[in-house]
């Protein structure tokens, strides 16, 4: 082997180590995550970093769940249909209880907002893909590997990312944010645990964040908020 290929697998090792380079990776792909430009342009430039880690460190795409399912088109049937009912269930039973503010103040200028409405729908696509493959692909890897792989440390594992997924929202939600983050962290965690394919969750997350744009937009979510709780 040259100097060359010495120097890109060692290279490699360092980048799925714990070691300064793979903390360093860790931290820029945790910190950088979706950057948000003026008007709602969105770029997940985190879940981009995740995959070229995997290219650089050699990595199988398999260890961030992306796998290829048995069936497309039952993957996404049930990631959306469980996405719409999950996002419906949270904004009239889930958050009602934490008494949450059944208007979303954070993005309540998307409501009836055409301009934005193209740019609003990438966004939630967008986060879909890039917070799935950053908080369950890529953190979940890295987690395992620290951790281990038994029942009891996938719980850990689904806790910690769970809480990373629910402090990430507080900048631009505040602490409603944080709250709906964290169960669904907990939820999503969980069917990613049990089944270490990501597409599922990546889709009911896509599904779960247009069909809260939709109550935004169409001024529906104080009506889907009552609908139990009055």
């Amino acid at each position: 082997m040259n100097s060359s290929g010495q120097i890109n697998d060692q290279f490699a090792k360092d980048l799925r180590g714990f070691g300064p380079v793979g903390i360093i990776a860790i931290l820029i792909i945790l910190l950088t995550g979706n950057i948000i430009l003026p008007n709602m342009i969105v770029l997940p430039v985190g879940a981009v970093l995740v995959l070229l880690w995997v290219r650089l460190s050699k990595t199988p795409w398999s260890a961030i769940g992306y796998v290829k399912p048995k069936s497309w088109l039952i993957t996404i049937f049930i990631g959306i249909i469980f996405g719409v009912v999950f996002k419906f269930f949270m904004k009239a039973v889930v958050m009602p209880l934490f008494d949450a503010d059944p208007i979303n103040q954070s993005y309540h200028f998307l409501a009836g907002n055409k301009a934005l409405l193209p740019a609003a729908i990438w966004a939630m696509l967008a986060a879909g893909f890039g917070e799935e493959t950053v908080f369950r692909g890529y953190m979940f890897e890295r987690l395992k590997k620290l951790f281990g792989n038994s029942i009891a440390m996938k719980c850990l594992i689904i806790l910690i990312t769970s809480i990373l997924f629910g402090l990430a929202h507080y900048s631009n939600q505040g602490i409603p944010g944080v709250e709906q983050a964290l169960i669904t962290g907990f939820v999503f965690g969980a069917i990613y645990a049990a089944t270490q394919k990501i597409w599922i969750v990546m889709i009911a997350h896509a599904a779960f964040d247009l069909t809260a744009l939709a109550m935004i937009y169409w001024n529906w979510e104080t009506n889907v908020a009552h609908w139990i709780f009055k």
